[in-house]
């Protein structure tokens, strides 16, 4: 009998920011609305199961399209209930997740835009390629 096997890989499909400050998500959020000229809105938290399915996780989750492009913007808390969403980067408070197409110089220039609020320590670019928990970002 033929052995097959099924290689899978995740589609990543977007461009991951990694924010670090010390604010509650919705004040986040209100900064981030005021600097960046965006309209954030709260929308369902994101449920991960952990310890095989026993337990689930939830992690507040921020929504905005711009409407110019259908590009959508998510701010996903990565501190939840019980744990992290992104274990190995237990530093980082929040991630930008942007879907869709996002010219190179607009994400510079909202990378820079993040950098000037005085609240935010630092936002720099992933590759969510190089994290081991990448699936929990696929929503």
């Amino acid at each position: 009998m033929n052995r097959t096997t099924l290689k899978f890989e995740l589609d990543l499909d977007f461009v991951l920011l990694a924010i670090t400050s010390q604010l509650k998500d919705y004040m986040f959020c209100f900064k981030i609305n005021k600097q960046l000229g965006t309209d954030f809105c709260k929308v369902t938290d994101l449920e991960l199961p952990f310890n095989a399915g026993n337990e689930i996780f939830y992690f507040s989750r921020y929504f905005f399209l711009m409407p110019q492009t259908e590009t959508e913007l998510y701010i996903i808390a990565n501190k939840g209930t019980e744990g992290f969403l992104v274990p190995e980067m237990k530093k980082v408070d929040f991630f930008l997740l942007i879907r869709n197409y996002i010219d190179d110089d607009d994400l510079k220039l909202i990378i820079s835009k993040l950098n000037k609020v005085p609240e935010v320590l630092v936002a720099v670019e992933v590759d969510p390629k190089k994290l081991k928990s990448k699936e929990n970002l696929i929503f």
